[in-house]
């Protein structure tokens, strides 16, 4: 299975068809807009609830567990969200599709701590809900660790990867991280705050790059501090990308993604440029 996102997602591997997915959507449209493209693209075969009763009915006669669910705000019977607050309880994983959007609403729906938001109200509403589904349901191929001396901040990037399914790995100091780095080999991506009191992450940046290129790894520093030509320092040691506190979750899930989704690609192209040699040898 190959899948190329809007936003440049790069997928190639096995079927998501296993994948247990319900969709709490009233509308025909969107519902046969939606369970067609997934189940074109990944064979999903998604449980459609157009009501709450029918959501309630769907996760009770069924001991399988749910993967993921896709729930507009608002369904028939559960006007007021209830829907959604009743798949949160569950800790059932959610991308919320909506028509509406507020600030007030976007505050509220993360403080639930959902996977993603998708509106509705563009063209490529249903094709960004697919590589929402996509990302989430392959992420857990992708292992990110995070440096940081503060447990506060480790503890709050941990619970923000972790929802979108990445494994995390964490270090309090930049030694912890060459350490978890060297056991490791499959971590893609380092998120490394700047100041701390053994290793600051410039350094830490620069040892990393004397073993491992950005073609394997890639670095994203981040840091409470004013100084901007921080970000230019970070970039001259190795770094790939750089934030600074505080970044708002869709811009943080942005970067990851972007970063991780340029090493799939180097690694595609990589793979691609050794299979002549490999016909080759085998002629």
């Amino acid at each position: 299975m190959t899948f190329l996102g809007i936003s440049g997602m790069q997928y190639s591997g096995q079927s998501l068809a296993n994948s247990r997915i319900l969709l709490a959507e009233d509308s025909n449209v969107f519902t046969s807009m939606i369970g067609t493209r997934l189940k074109e693209l990944f064979g999903i075969e998604v449980e459609v609830c157009r009501n709450f009763e029918e959501l309630q009915l769907a996760y009770d006669r069924s001991t399988e567990p749910v993967t993921l669910a896709i729930s507009n705000i608002n369904l028939p019977g559960a006007e007021n969200g209830e829907a959604l607050e009743y798949l949160i309880d569950l800790s059932i994983p959610t991308i919320v599709f909506t028509g509406t959007f507020h600030e007030a609403t976007r505050d509220k729906l993360l403080s639930k701590e959902i996977v993603d938001y998708i509106l509705k109200d563009n063209v490529f509403a249903v094709e960004m809900l697919a590589e929402s589904v996509c990302r989430f349901l392959t992420n857990h191929r992708h292992h990110v660790l995070i440096v940081d001396d503060s447990p506060t901040a480790r503890a709050l990037l941990s619970s923000r990867l972790k929802r979108y399914n990445f494994r995390v790995s964490v270090a309090e100091s930049g030694a912890k991280a060459l350490e978890i780095l060297k056991k490791n080999p499959d971590i893609g991506l380092v998120v490394t705050d700047y100041n701390m009191p053994d290793i600051d992450g410039f350094e830490l940046t620069r040892r990393i790059r004397s073993v491992r290129g950005s073609h394997e790894l890639r670095i994203i520093g981040v840091s409470s501090s004013s100084n901007r030509l921080l970000s230019a320092r970070f970039l001259k040691a190795g770094g790939n990308d750089f934030m600074l506190r505080p970044f708002i979750d869709e811009e943080f899930y942005c970067r990851v993604n972007q970063n991780l989704d340029t090493l799939v690609q180097i690694r595609s192209m990589q793979a691609k440029l050794k299979e002549p040699a490999a016909v080759k040898s085998v002629a």
